[in-house]
């Protein structure tokens, strides 16, 4: 089975009822390379939009203290940037409805200023100084600088299935959406983050794209992906394979499925789907996640009629940050989401037989975007 490709979900979908309560956005993150020291760091991009319905001159920002008392929903683009490691940093840089283009050209296009990006190219760059991060906290970021010129060519996809479907969107039968057109994306070019240049070089940026939107987030929300792939059982690297996982409590119709995951695992050529949605391929998932005062670890444990996926993940917490949205209503619940890039991993796959089941490969992993966090009680 081979994944497939549908750019058109990749569109933006902030029409209908979404348009004056929802959220979409386009996530990148890959790893680059600093041109004076050679060390490596990882970085992502996002290009977030909200209630543009709502949309004036200026950006209307939730958290801002005066909308929060009088109610008023936020109204944006939201451009952020940023990179993990121990001096990880997100920077938010924001832009009123006026100020944003939305070509009909493809199916992904937004500029804004000196920011743009599509399903092939992205450019911008954010910076934010500390006296600028402290007085405006309704920002939700740290101080900073980052700018970006960057192709990419998203050779893997992850789709879903029709629970991202036009029908359901229409019907707005789940209050988050997910597709991932590239959970396998070449990247290529040079970022420059606090004055230090970097080079984005595709055959080891480990790179990742997807999209996310809705009218709301989830919780517990957990992401886990990487293509940096070594099988142990041959000790070569797995050139032509990704896994990707993420949910955590879907609300369909406004009924929560609790402890439920979409996963992929895209083995040498093939695509293994774990699908709840699916009910035909008797997909399940099993998930823990916990802390300890250094470390977020992830257990998952994804089946469907033929494979069992075995995902166990840890990642030091001084290398993550903790990653700030604000909900299309205002609210923000997830005021303690880790989210990284710098994981590591033991992925483990199962073909089940009649006599039990077959190991097919243990794999080591690195390089994991990963995130984790429950909403505030």
């Amino acid at each position: 089975m081979f994944a497939k490709h549908d750019q058109k979900r990749n569109a933006f979908m902030l029409n209908g009822s979404f348009a004056d309560e929802g959220y979409d956005w386009w996530w990148h993150s890959f790893t680059a390379v600093n041109d004076k020291t050679g060390e490596e760091k990882s970085f992502f991009i996002e290009f977030f939009t909200c209630n543009p319905e709502l949309g004036k001159n200026q950006p209307i920002l939730g958290q801002e203290e005066y909308n929060l008392l009088s109610g008023h929903f936020p109204s944006y683009v939201m451009v952020k940037a940023g990179w993990w490691g121990k001096d990880h940093a997100q920077l938010h840089r924001f832009f009123g409805w006026k100020e944003v283009k939305m070509h009909k050209s493809a199916p992904f296009c937004i500029e804004a200023a000196d920011c743009y990006a599509d399903e092939y190219e992205l450019k911008g760059s954010v910076a934010i100084s500390p006296q600028e991060a402290d007085a405006h906290p309704e920002w939700m970021c740290d101080s900073g600088s980052m700018s970006w010129d960057l192709k990419l060519n998203k050779m893997i996809p992850f789709n879903v299935g029709y629970g991202a479907g036009k029908l359901f969107r229409t019907l707005k039968a789940f209050s988050m959406y997910w597709h991932a057109e590239g959970m396998k994306t070449m990247y290529s070019g040079t970022v420059t983050a606090n004055g230090e240049t970097y080079s984005v070089y595709p055959d080891r940026c480990f790179g990742y794209a997807d999209k996310n939107w809705g009218e709301n987030f989830t919780s517990p929300w957990v992401w886990l992906s990487s293509c940096d792939l070594i099988s142990k059982s041959s000790g070569k690297r797995l050139y032509d394979s990704v896994f990707d996982i993420g949910g955590g409590c879907p609300i369909v119709f406004g009924v929560p499925l609790k402890k439920k995951l979409l996963g992929a695992f895209y083995y040498e050529g093939e695509e293994i789907e774990f699908n709840f949605s699916k009910f035909w391929t008797f997909s399940r998932t099993r998930f823990r996640c916990r802390e300890s005062k250094e470390t977020v670890f992830w257990h998952v444990r994804l089946k469907n009629r033929k494979y069992l996926l075995d995902v166990r993940v840890k990642c030091p917490k001084k290398d993550m940050l903790l990653i700030n949205y604000e909900a299309p209503n205002g609210s923000k619940k997830h005021n303690r989401l880790f989210n990284g890039g710098t994981g590591k991993g033991l992925i483990t796959l199962y073909e089940k037989s009649p006599v039990g089941l077959y190991l097919v490969d243990e794999i080591r992993a690195e390089h994991v975007g990963c995130e984790y966090g429950v909403y505030d009680e």
